[in-house]
């Protein structure tokens, strides 16, 4: 999980809107006019690595860009890396090898630079609750140095993208959790990043909730134009949100692409059954009769077939004549759990 003290935050914040003032201003004044910059990747990480102190690896050399105007997701369950990489990218956590840059700037050597074109939303509520919804975005406004008329439209049209116009009066401590998620994704882009980071945005939401949160990130995406990294360990969130998504496991990504391109590696359907004993010889039996390819796969006494062409009449046939005992038989279509599983041979929610 990825935690910041809010002061620290503030402080950080402070020293961003000193260096936008001195003379390596001019290199931002392009954050509300991206034309210029869509050639730059928006996030560039070429085999970046954190080995915390004891030899732990949390991140294993790992790359990926990200383009402008993308939304990428880091998949993966709790301890695969994923903050980390986060904390890297927004400089709060010093990489021990490799490079990372945001809109050009490198994280490790221009840390000022590259947070003032992006902002973050942590897991950790970093908002003041004795304050309004409004003082709150007031004063982030002020510490990014952002002009008071300017603030003032940019907040009144972020509070309606979110759906807090009628809570901006109250204090924040009186908010719903979802409703406390909506103001600090307004927050973070009060100062119009180039690239926003959301870290485990819906984590610990009622259903209904997360529900209603992804349809604001989905509006603002769509309203704003802008990057967008997400880690998240809950796959209808990936599905639904990003163009692309790397999937970590144990600090390395295992696969990079879009959803669509990591489910229709599954073929359209699956067939699914439960063994007593060794997988082995079921497993055996359909490939040899052609059923199963080398992507079926099997997690304790369950056996996942990938059908592509075939039908699961021909698979249930196979099983009858080859006189295989098996149980729970069903198909259903693929899921990013079963890419997950295939990969890594455990279930995102189980390894979570």
């Amino acid at each position: 999980m990825f935690t910041s003290d809010p002061n620290s935050h503030g402080k950080r914040l402070l020293a961003v809107s000193a260096a936008v003032a001195d003379e390596q201003r001019p290199a931002l004044r392009s954050i509300d006019g991206l034309d210029e910059h869509t050639r730059t990747p928006a996030v560039e990480v070429a085999r970046l690595r954190k080995t915390y102190a004891g030899g732990v690896e949390a991140v294993k050399g790992i790359d990926f860009t990200v383009a402008p105007g993308e939304v990428f997701g880091l998949l993966g369950p709790n301890g695969a890396g994923k903050s980390t990489t986060i904390g890297m990218l927004t400089t709060t956590v010093v990489p021990s090898s490799g490079s990372a840059r945001l809109a050009g700037y490198d994280v490790a050597t221009q840390p000022l630079l590259a947070r003032g074109v992006s902002s973050v939303v942590f897991q950790d509520s970093v908002v003041d609750g004795a304050l309004s919804g409004q003082a709150n975005l007031d004063v982030h406004a002020r510490l990014w140095g952002v002009p008071a008329p300017r603030a003032k439209r940019r907040i009144e049209e972020l509070v309606d993208a979110v759906g807090l116009s009628d809570l901006m009066a109250r204090p924040v401590a009186t908010y719903s959790g979802g409703q406390r998620r909506r103001l600090e994704i307004a927050r973070a882009l009060v100062s119009s990043p180039r690239v926003l980071f959301l870290d485990e945005p819906t984590v610990g939401l009622d259903p209904r909730i997360r529900h209603e949160l992804l349809d604001a990130i989905v509006g603002l995406r769509a309203r704003e134009n802008m990057t967008i990294v997400v880690t998240t360990h809950y796959l209808d969130e990936a599905q639904r949100l990003c163009d692309r998504v790397a999937i970590i496991h144990e600090g390395r990504i295992v696969s990079l692409d879009s959803p669509e391109a990591l489910l229709a590696g599954l073929g359209p359907e699956i067939l699914e059954f439960r063994v007593d004993g060794s997988t082995d010889a079921p497993l055996a039996a359909l490939r040899e009769r052609g059923i199963a390819r080398a992507d079926a796969f099997a997690v304790g006494a369950r056996v996942t077939v990938p059908l592509h062409e075939h039908a699961a009449s021909d698979a249930l046939a196979a099983i009858e004549s080859e006189r295989l005992h098996v149980t729970e038989i069903a198909t259903r279509i693929p899921t990013l759990d079963d890419v997950y599983l295939q990969l890594t041979g455990a279930r995102i929610a189980e390894a979570a």
